[in-house]
């Protein structure tokens, strides 16, 4: 004996929606196959063998703790390094450096090639260097080109001509200024310890107590370091608006930019 079949059977109860659906990007990393630039791993590589030869010149001509307190010489090395990891990325198709970085690298081998050449290397200028007793000669100065010209031009045309364009971030300006600062702080204890009338007591000259006084000497510090910060928001402008070298075209039809950098 079975139970009659209802006529009419009662309409279910709705299912409470208890959240909307939320809309995920996907980065292109996840879909498209992480690709090798060897020749982009191979110019890096070059760049960093240039920034270590002019530091290792450097090193072999004078002394090794004088020479390592120049701002243009830890520059030199921190590019190094940075390129050389960048190098080892773009070879084996690993994600790129992260852009504060890299940024922090060629800001500071831009400030030493533009110093060099703006401040230092101009007779026009009061902290010349060029025509006196310390202007460099021979493998001093090859070393000197190695490391304010070669290596600041190159790291600058890796920027422009192997790097996607986009990555740099202005917040990242203010955070790029500390170690300038801190460089300045070191460099004016470094001057306090070492006898009043010692050679090459301050490193660069428009730091110099001696020649200027405490107060000048501060306002040369003070308009570098914001010379310094308009130099950085014009790299993270110029990082948006400059061309993509290395854009490429699916056959989708969507425009994706590279995996590794």
């Amino acid at each position: 004996m079975t139970a009659p079949i209802p006529r009419d059977i009662p309409d279910l109860p709705a299912i409470p929606r208890t959240h909307a659906l939320l809309l995920s990007s996907v980065p292109a990393s996840a879909v498209v196959t992480p690709a090798r630039r060897p020749l982009a791993a191979v110019l890096r590589l070059l760049l960093a063998g240039t920034a270590a030869a002019g530091v290792t010149l450097a090193l072999l001509l004078g002394s090794p703790l004088r020479v390592l307190s120049h701002f243009a010489i830890q520059s030199n090395i921190l590019l190094a390094l940075v390129a050389l990891l960048s190098a080892r990325r773009a070879w084996t198709a690993r994600r790129p450096l992260p852009a504060a970085l890299t940024g922090a690298a060629l800001l500071y081998v831009t400030i030493t090639g533009l110093v060099y050449h703006l401040l230092l290397a101009d007779a026009a200028t009061p902290f010349s260097v060029t025509g006196t007793a310390t202007a460099p000669t021979g493998w001093h100065l090859a070393a000197g080109q190695l490391i304010h010209t070669v290596t600041p031009t190159a790291a600058v045309l890796d920027w422009l001509l192997l790097t996607p364009p986009g990555r740099l971030r202005l917040r990242r300006a203010v955070t790029w200024m500390i170690y300038p600062v801190a460089y300045l702080a070191l460099s004016l204890t470094r001057a306090q310890l070492i006898p009043v009338g010692t050679p090459g007591r301050y490193l660069y000259p428009f730091f110099d107590v001696e020649a200027h006084g405490y107060k000048h000497a501060l306002a040369n510090a003070l308009l570098l370091g914001l010379s310094f910060y308009a130099l950085a928001v014009l790299l993270v402008a110029l990082d948006h608006v400059r061309p993509n070298p290395i854009s490429r075209r699916l056959k989708t039809g969507f425009r994706l930019g590279p995996p590794v950098g």
